[in-house]
């Protein structure tokens, strides 16, 4: 599959973080053993099978420390390899190389990881008609990088931040004094482009949000039987969205009943790191 590419502009700040919190006070020590002037050939090979996404943040991982750096990749970020997949070879100063080597490798592994266990998601869905989401579940400051390996799998990203739509969640509920009373509220201050959605816990809930009608609802912890009723009594007039305690071990079921998404936070705070390394060529 093909994803489009996230500007630079969103990806260099991350990676001169990074590199600067790798780098310290003093540089890197070790990389002084090496001559000056020494060039070396290094190439990205996968050490297990997968999907990959970071492709771009190990470029400039290097490039931003050797602008000097030649750069040959071999497949796009999306792509399935198996172990032993040679992504990308690279020439550059070896001194510069091996200082940007752990940055990069942190970058493409993270994110191939979030893609690979995103596209067994999506895999285990296949032929219900269920999306597979993301949730606002990342690593702080890496959002936009990691929402961008879930697309790379084949899922689809929630909300990105607080200011993208209105989701109502159970202590909404609460602070506002029911569900009817949050939905209202919702619908007095959102403008005319913010969609609503609510978040409920059980039937009862359910039936009274879906009275207000909001652009989706989020069936939260249901049991299957429950998420069947649920989707024969809203007969397509709203989206219904599962969530709560998905694994790949349920999600397909869950998928069998109808809804039209399945959100899983596991696809960006639980995804092993993706087997990559840097090995000569």
């Amino acid at each position: 599959m093909t994803v489009d590419a996230l500007p630079d502009l969103l990806i260099r700040p991350e990676i001169e973080r990074a590199l600067r919190e790798d780098l310290g006070r003093a540089g890197d020590l070790t990389a002084t053993l090496i001559p000056a002037e020494a060039r070396l050939q290094l190439q990205f090979v996968t050490r297990t099978a997968g999907k990959i996404a970071g492709l771009r943040c190990a470029e400039l991982a290097i490039t931003l420390l050797d602008a000097s750096a030649h750069i040959k990749t071999y497949v796009a970020d999306g792509a399935d390899v198996r172990a032993g997949t040679v992504l990308a070879q690279v020439e550059a100063n070896a001194r510069l190389l091996l200082s940007a080597e752990r940055t990069a490798l942190n970058f493409l592994g993270r994110l191939s990881g979030i893609a690979t266990l995103t596209g067994s998601y999506v895999t285990a869905v296949a032929g219900t008609g269920a999306a597979i989401v993301d949730t606002r579940k990342t690593t702080p400051g890496l959002r936009a990088l990691e929402k961008f390996a879930v697309r790379c799998g084949g899922g689809m990203n929630h909300r990105f931040g607080l200011d993208d739509a209105i989701l109502i969640k159970d202590n909404h509920i609460v602070a506002c004094g029911g569900v009817t009373a949050a939905l209202k509220r919702a619908r007095e201050v959102a403008g005319h482009l913010v969609p609503i959605e609510v978040e409920v816990d059980n039937l009862a809930q359910f039936d009274e949000a879906l009275a207000l009608a909001p652009a989706v609802i989020m069936l939260d912890n249901f049991s299957l039987a429950d998420l069947r009723d649920a989707v024969l009594r809203t007969a397509g007039r709203v989206r219904l969205e599962a969530s709560g305690g998905v694994s790949l071990n349920t999600v397909r079921a869950i998928a069998q009943t109808g809804v039209d998404a399945i959100s899983v936070g596991a696809l960006t705070h639980s995804a092993p790191v993706l087997d990559i390394g840097l090995d000569a060529c």
